[in-house]
């Protein structure tokens, strides 16, 4: 028996570094899958902790949901020790490379494209603004969106740095994810879960205060 799809979240704690500053962070990272296989969200900071939480199921891709280190700096070592391919938006490969120069993600991530795992359908969406390849995960049948850094409770990820822009990242979210059914739960990159229909009220807010 392999048993019900199901989502299981790993926090680890490291550092986030663009533009000459560091900042220490928590990360999520999403596990989705079944007693056999699972899909990782966002390498964060411990390979091994992510693999001692996938155990003895076949890790069947490390999808990046952008390419700030803080979210990649583990891909590299857990594709090593899992076998795994890793997954990433072409638009993001500059920021990829700041933190694994010579090292090639194994696949391209595009708009509509759809992942499975545990007969869970997942449909990746291009989602720019905190970074420009950001992508987030829609999986209907768990009513479920692994948002990255694109959105979080209380608004949109952070755009005051370089290669990120606010009004992409506020057409991203109400373009591509207010849309979505207001029961979905929003999985962030940081911090606690939301949902789409708790947002959606804010953007003229978010639209007020700007970045």
């Amino acid at each position: 028996m392999t048993g019900p799809a199901r989502i299981e979240r790993v926090v680890t704690s490291g550092t986030f570094s663009l533009d000459g500053g560091t900042w220490e962070v928590d990360n999520n990272v999403w596990l989705i899958g079944n007693d056999s296989d699972v899909l990782v969200v966002d390498a964060a900071h411990d390979a091994a902790a992510i693999m001692a939480a996938a155990g003895e199921r076949r890790v069947v891709a490390i999808v990046c949901t952008h390419a700030h280190n803080d979210h990649i700096d583990a891909a590299p070592e857990l594709a090593r020790l899992s076998g795994a391919p890793i997954m990433l938006h072409p638009d993001d490969r500059k920021l990829w490379d700041m933190t694994h120069p010579g090292v090639v993600p194994d696949r391209d991530l595009t708009d509509g494209d759809c992942l499975s795992v545990a007969g869970v359908e997942l449909w990746v969406h291009h989602t720019p603004g905190h970074a420009p390849g950001a992508v987030c995960l829609y999986a209907p049948s768990l009513s479920a969106l692994f948002s990255g850094d694109t959105l979080f409770q209380g608004g949109p990820g952070a755009t005051g740095r370089s290669y990120s822009d606010f009004g992409t990242i506020i057409g991203s979210i109400r373009d591509r994810l207010l849309t979505l059914p207001a029961d979905t739960v929003v999985y962030t990159g940081h911090g606690d879960t939301t949902t789409i229909g708790a947002e959606a009220p804010h953007l003229d807010e978010w639209l007020a205060r700007g970045h």
